[in-house]
């Protein structure tokens, strides 16, 4: 049985020293994705809203707002500075079989926590490793998903002790932490059902303000329910029944998480790769398709294919990122899947509008067993007009876990992102930086993105 202290001692055994070459690689290659993807999020309007908010209700200052000259208090900057890594949903995802969270969610409030008390870069990482351990093992072991509930219920969790780490609360103190922090923030799946709006771009955070705010309140003295998992009308009996996690000191569940290559959902990625090769191999018109026909797994026909909620009605950038027939019918359209993809003109046109009323989305159980089993396969048929019939199959993407992208790759999509706002010597200065963030410190990389 895990128990709250178990969780917070943890947190506490947690040492940089104990992580290999590889983990820390790792953890530095989600921090250099989540800051390009961030800059690259600046000017969207709900982020825009967002900073707005942040403005009016700051109560504080000196921590960064990423890509703004302007500072706010510890919360108000976790607050928007996750809003900026989120919205795009072009972060990363730790694929387990029962849940799918995006561990990047937990970097800006570990972030704005280090800057808050000056931690060194090492402290940083230790805070990113223990926030990306925690929401792995939840993930794996505790879904919350089929019960009705978010998966940023994982992350304020996840987040609250990576931000204790780096705040360096003690076991006691932590304990508290988690306990404010995951009493009376779970989150309902209505997120993501049904007609999807922009709260499904912000709620993460959400998570990682209440996991800021919480972690202070049991830092200046707050106690809070320490018996939050295993208590009487606890985490376990209310949210997740009964688990049993084992992080690892070494914080190793960073490898299984993948990098997205595409402005997709998580789910989609093997699906639109594979329709893009297809697209350009054949050199498909989409005007002579007559049909998309895509066979996945159960969690992408659930979530993206029209298990949650018909996905052939998309107006909004929020709904065509969560629809596997707009995101299919697009990519073969336009080669490619970026945010070009998901600007009002783009959704509202008539060939997309068309073509993705002409895709099917139906789940294969073989599928089913592959992706519980660590892949990611998809299988596309194109069908024209004249009976002519296109298939590509795919196990998992460029990205995916067992087809990582080096430390090249994922700079190389820093570049594309974060090269929208910033020109090659800021951006080399940044790579360079993370690459090194041992021998530097939050206040060195949070000045580099003010």
């Amino acid at each position: 049985m895990t128990t709250t202290e178990e969780l917070a001692t943890f947190v506490q055994d947690v040492s940089v020293e104990e992580f290999s070459a590889d983990t820390r690689e790792e953890l530095k290659k989600r921090v250099l994705d989540s800051v390009g993807i961030g800059i690259n999020a600046l000017g969207a309007e709900p982020v825009e809203v967002v900073h707005r908010t942040v403005q009016r209700a700051n109560q504080g200052d000196g921590c960064t707002l990423w890509g703004r000259g302007e500072t706010a208090s510890p919360v108000g900057a976790a607050m928007h500075n996750t809003a900026l890594t989120r919205y795009l949903d072009f972060m990363d995802s730790f694929l387990a079989p029962g849940e799918t969270p995006h561990p990047s969610d937990n970097i800006g409030a570990v972030i704005a926590a280090g800057e808050y008390v000056d931690a060194s870069g090492e402290e940083l990482l230790e805070g990113v490793g223990v926030a990306y351990e925690i929401q792995g093992e939840l993930a794996w072991n505790a879904p919350v998903r089929d019960k009705g509930w978010d998966h940023v219920t994982h992350t304020v969790i996840s987040a609250t002790c990576g931000v204790a780490k780096v705040l360096d609360l003690d076991v006691e103190t932590t304990r508290d932490a988690i306990g404010i922090a995951g009493t009376p923030h779970n989150a309902l799946r209505v997120t993501r059902t049904g007609g999807i709006n922009e709260w499904k771009g912000i709620a993460s955070a959400n998570a990682a303000r209440n996991a800021v705010y919480a972690a202070l309140l049991a830092h200046d003295g707050m106690e809070g329910p320490n018996n939050l998992f295993e208590g009487q009308k606890g985490w376990k009996q209310i949210i997740s029944g009964e688990f049993e996690v084992n992080p690892d000191p070494g914080c190793t569940r960073v490898h299984d998480v993948m990098t997205k290559r595409y402005v997709a959902e998580t789910y989609a990625q093997s699906a639109v790769e594979g329709v893009i090769e297809l697209s350009e191999e054949e050199d498909l018109d989409g005007s002579a398709v007559k049909l998309i026909d895509l066979e996945t797994f159960a969690g992408a026909k659930l979530i993206i294919g029209g298990g949650e909620g018909d996905r052939h009605t998309v107006e909004t950038k929020a709904q065509a990122d969560h629809s596997l027939p707009y995101m299919l019918a697009a990519a073969l359209l336009d080669r490619e899947m970026g945010n070009a993809q998901y600007e009002p003109e783009r959704i509202t046109r008539d060939d997309v509008q068309y073509l993705l009323r002409h895709v099917t989305v139906e789940e294969d159980e073989a599928f089913t067993e592959r992706f519980e089993a660590g892949e990611m396969p998809a299988r596309v048929t194109v069908e024209l007009e004249d009976g002519t019939t296109h298939m590509v199959e795919k196990d998992s993407f460029q990205g995916h876990p067992t087809n990582p992208m080096s430390w090249g790759q994922v700079e190389s999509k820093f570049n594309d992102t974060a090269g929208t706002r910033l020109g090659e010597d800021d951006r080399d200065d940044i790579v360079a930086m993370i690459r090194d963030l041992e021998s530097h410190t939050v206040d060195d990389l949070v000045n580099l993105l003010a």
